[in-house]
């Protein structure tokens, strides 16, 4: 399912082209009419604009098109994890949504999906721009400390058999004066020299597909999922501090992340582990 070496880029001197539309046919071609182990995606499509590609494809989760993805140039609605805003630059952003069915799954590890998005993103910033891209536990996505990528993983469905979609904005070519919020950056700024929306959105795809099969294939365990996270996050070997609800404060050094999902923190002071799901936290912040 590798893509296609030979897919269009962009001149990277030319901020016009740095910011061509998504090539929908080609999209279209590579993850959807593809035969043999590429055939993953029954329907992709690509808006001009939309509130929330996410809110779009939960609307739709009863009409049997999945797995099926959608992106958008432009989303006047995006929302993070705990509502926060997450705004949008016109065809400046990898903004993709993706709605899976999971048959057979134990619901109580539909949690790995963001973890797993985030190696699929991880890996394809690596993969596609070289940029040493990382992520900071739950599933944001880093480049030298600040944000290059976020993830929200919404479920459409319980029963009968568990529906979600996943919802990845990945920022490519934003300005600093275009940033969200002094935290983040873009591939452009963390120096990346491929800067193909098309091509970044073919490999994030294609990374996500295979992931979610291979997921499937061994099962739904997640011992291959945690090991493949661990090696690409940063926060294991930290000194952190996490905001509980209710403002409770932990700190301590995180040492693991669980077979579940959840960050493992020895505290300073003396106490055994704790084990924390990425649902009962509020924030989580290295420290010195």
């Amino acid at each position: 399912m590798s893509p296609d070496p030979q897919s269009p880029r962009p001149d990277s001197t030319d901020p016009a082209a740095l910011r061509a539309p998504l090539d929908v046919e080609h999209l279209r071609d590579a993850l959807v009419t593809a035969t043999g182990p590429a055939a993953f995606y029954r329907r992709l499509d690509v808006v001009e604009e939309t509130g929330s590609t996410n809110a779009d494809l939960l609307a739709v989760a009863g009409e049997g098109d999945a797995p099926r993805a959608l992106l958008a140039e432009f989303q006047s609605g995006g929302r993070g994890r705990h509502s926060r805003r997450f705004e949008g630059t016109p065809n400046a952003q990898v903004i993709a949504s993706v709605l899976v069915t999971l048959p057979g799954v134990d619901l109580a590890d539909l949690g790995w999906l963001p973890l797993l998005a985030g190696i699929a993103t991880v890996d394809t910033v690596r993969s596609v721009t070289g940029v040493p891209a990382e992520l900071k536990w739950p599933n944001d996505v880093l480049v030298e400390g600040r944000k290059v990528a976020g993830i929200l993983v919404e479920i459409a469905a319980t029963a009968p058999v568990p529906a979600v979609v996943v919802g990845i904005g990945l920022n490519v070519s934003l300005a600093e004066d275009e940033l969200p919020v002094p935290t983040a950056t873009s591939l452009m700024l963390a120096g990346a020299t491929d800067l193909d929306r098309t091509r970044l959105a073919q490999v994030l795809l294609t990374n996500l597909a295979e992931r979610m099969r291979r997921w499937h294939d061994h099962d739904w365990d997640t011992a291959a999922l945690a090991d493949a996270y661990r090696e690409r996050c940063s926060t294991v070997g930290q000194r952190v501090r996490a905001v509980l609800p209710g403002d409770t404060e932990l700190h301590g050094v995180a040492v693991d992340i669980d077979e579940q999902g959840r960050i493992v923190v020895r505290p300073d002071r003396d106490g055994d582990p704790v084990a924390i799901a990425a649902g009962d936290i509020t924030h989580l912040r290295p420290v010195g």
